[in-house]
């Protein structure tokens, strides 16, 4: 097992801009390949402009409140036993949904209602972008994902990114090129600052 306190401030100046905001908790990997996993998701998400660190469920609902349906945020856990935490606003309110991670991944947490297999990503931005309508890497056509919630079958749609940040030009540029899967084929005729600069956020969102 690999033990890494706050994500080990020591390494983290090495890999991480010494900005970065990072969850203040105990966190034990069982690999390093784990814990590469969750920095690099972690320096995407500070890239996202819609991780909003260490607030708590509360006040992700009041900042919610009068968003529109589909609208949503990722912040940090109240739970130390986890990470992160995806919250929505749904048509019955705002859902607080703990992203797990195991050895190699992310994934929403499962309920006992739901029966279907519910997938796993390398990241929590593809995680989100799985759950928006215009994935285009999205086949759920007929398979939509529920929020089981107080008795409800809530469907879940992300739509709208609830932002904490500006995002430089350059961001929404990368973003934009992200996006479309016929220029990603060709990333290997881009000069190789350029590459570097994609693959440093490699999500539309």
């Amino acid at each position: 097992m690999v033990t890494h306190s706050k994500f080990d401030s020591a390494m983290s100046s090495s890999l991480l801009d010494s900005n970065m905001r990072l969850p203040y908790r105990y966190k034990t990997f069982t690999s390093k390949t784990q814990y590469q996993m969750v920095l690099s998701t972690l320096h995407k998400l500070q890239e996202s402009g819609f991780y909003w660190g260490a607030i708590t469920g509360k006040e992700a609902n009041a900042m919610l409140a009068a968003e529109t349906t589909g609208t949503f945020l990722v912040r940090d856990s109240s739970d130390n036993r986890h990470l992160f935490t995806l919250s929505v606003k749904t048509a019955s309110g705002t859902k607080n949904l703990r992203i797990q991670c195991d050895t190699a991944s992310f994934y929403l947490q499962t309920d006992p209602k739901n029966i279907q297999s519910v997938p796993h990503f390398d990241c929590v931005l593809k995680l989100v972008h799985y759950y928006m309508p215009q994935s285009k890497g999205n086949t759920r056509s007929g398979n939509m994902y529920y929020i089981y919630s107080g008795g409800e079958k809530i469907p879940l749609e992300l739509i709208k990114p609830l932002s904490c940040s500006l995002s430089t030009l350059q961001h929404l540029c990368r973003k934009t090129v992200n996006g479309h899967l016929d220029i990603s084929s060709k990333r290997d005729q881009l000069p190789h600052p350029l590459k570097e600069f994609l693959q440093e956020y490699d999500a539309p969102i």
